[in-house]
């Protein structure tokens, strides 16, 4: 099930290994879909309000568990790409380590903050018990997201990316059952709801883990592997924080656009959140390839075959810009039939904002796929702390057009996720330039441990 992305075409491994990560987005963005109309059908609006007005804080927190498992886990596919199988246990058992500490520490930061984040958050009365109740029962089994996303970060690490597909789809499925038990049968309400979510994400991470301890050879462990090492977490946390930061600032600078939108009426609001549902799915293959990138990236450092980055940068570009091509004309096409998706009949009449929304996004679509690119490459390379910096910018491009809407309106929201894309692009290209040159020098052949590379 390994698969080594040190050989071979590099658009061909890129594709297989891509592919399944792709079909997990997808099914992902689908569930998210089905989950929220489930709420919404079975509890009422109320309780849609109150599971939607926790969106941003849940992002911040889960991103930020995603990025930061993910970071955990590059130094294993360097380790797996430089054939070193001790170093790789090591490194995949002090990531086990950190996920732990940091999954309770989470944890409990959230349930003691979870009710002043509500109410700086302005969380209407009417709807702010539901709310609490939900996001502190998310909150509550945060260590199953930890295990879920670093069980899959290893077996992507190693090659497989279909394990954690397979068990995203299943969790999806389940929680979708369970969603209609525990609120119709059970009546738990959003409780029901979380519940649903939590329960469904330990499975999966339960899953990823049995295939990971059970399904490779190389993780059998000898004794010693389990002992804890301060370098090693040291350069695990260079590589894990930067990464799970990045996934906050994001959500930071989506938070203030949508702050600013808010401020337009409720008009805007609904043709904003119809198109970036649209939008979401459209952005999927991006984001595959962000996640494939990652491991090429750390395979072939570990490797120290510095041609095939540039080999592998050259062929998901040409895929980035076929596919944001072809995501053009289909939105050219056809986007008030994918908006029409998520309007209601009484709702055509904002039609027009939803689609100048969704063209402008998807003329930049291009630019979008360079930052998921290159910036995973570059973390993948072992320079997770550089490649935050682009987050930075992203979130302060859009905090500065988020200044500009009361001033110029829905064109300036608009452009506000485009001036990112492109602002984070004049960043990271020749960033990844320095970083391979750095490699490309005799002491970045000899070491390639990501706290390394990084200074």
């Amino acid at each position: 099930m390994t698969k080594n992305l040190t050989r071979g075409n590099p658009m061909r491994l890129i594709l297989s290994f891509g592919i399944p990560i792709l079909f997990g987005y997808l099914f992902q963005q689908l569930y998210n879909v089905v989950d929220t109309a489930i709420v919404g059908k079975t509890l009422g609006g109320a309780a849609l309000a109150a599971v939607g007005s926790t969106g941003s804080v849940n992002f911040l927190v889960v991103g930020f568990c995603a990025g930061v498992c993910g970071g955990f886990a590059i130094p294993a596919a360097q380790q797996f790409g430089a054939g070193d199988e001790k170093e790789l246990r090591r490194y995949v058992t002090g990531g086990a380590w950190l996920a732990i500490l940091f999954g309770a520490a989470l944890t409990a930061a959230t349930l003691l903050l979870g009710g002043p984040i509500l109410t700086i958050m302005n969380t209407p009365a009417d709807i702010y018990d539901r709310a609490y109740i939900y996001i502190m029962t998310i909150f509550a089994g945060l260590p199953g997201y930890f295990l879920y996303n670093y069980a899959a970060g290893v077996l992507r690490a190693l090659g497989d990316s279909r394990t954690p597909v397979i068990w995203l789809i299943a969790a999806s499925l389940l929680n979708i059952v369970l969603d209609f038990v525990f609120i119709l049968t059970f009546h738990m309400d959003v409780f029901g709801a979380a519940f649903a979510t939590i329960l469904s994400q330990a499975i999966a991470g339960v899953g990823c883990l049995v295939r990971m301890c059970r399904g490779f050879p190389v993780l059998k462990m000898e004794k010693g592997d389990w002992r804890w090492d301060w370098r090693r977490a040291r350069e695990l946390c260079v590589m894990g924080l930067p990464m799970g930061l990045q996934y906050s600032i994001t959500a930071i600078g989506s938070v203030m656009i949508q702050a600013a939108v808010n401020g337009l009426g409720t008009v805007y609001v609904t043709a904003v959140t119809a198109a970036s549902k649209v939008s979401m799915f459209l952005c999927c293959p991006f984001d595959a390839m962000g996640a494939t990138m990652a491991t090429y990236g750390g395979q072939n450092v570990g490797a120290t075959k510095w041609e095939r980055l540039d080999q592998g940068l050259r062929s998901c570009t040409v895929l980035g810009a076929v596919y944001a091509a072809a995501s053009l004309g289909i939105v050219f096409l056809f986007a008030d039939p994918l908006n029409m998706l998520f309007l209601d009949a009484e709702s055509a009449s904002l039609l027009p904002l939803a689609r100048q929304y969704l063209l402008i996004s998807a003329a930049f679509y291009f630019p979008l796929s360079l930052v998921n690119i290159v910036r995973f490459l570059i973390q993948g390379m072992g320079f997770s702390p550089l490649a935050t910096l682009a987050g930075v910018l992203e979130m302060a491009a859009r905090g500065f057009v988020s200044y500009l809407v009361p001033v110029f309106g829905f064109a300036a929201a608009c452009y506000a996720s485009p001036a990112a894309w492109v602002l984070a692009d004049i960043f990271l290209v020749p960033a990844y330039f320095y970083c391979r040159r750095k490699l490309a020098r005799p002491e970045g052949a000899r070491r390639t441990a990501p706290a390394v590379n990084c200074r």
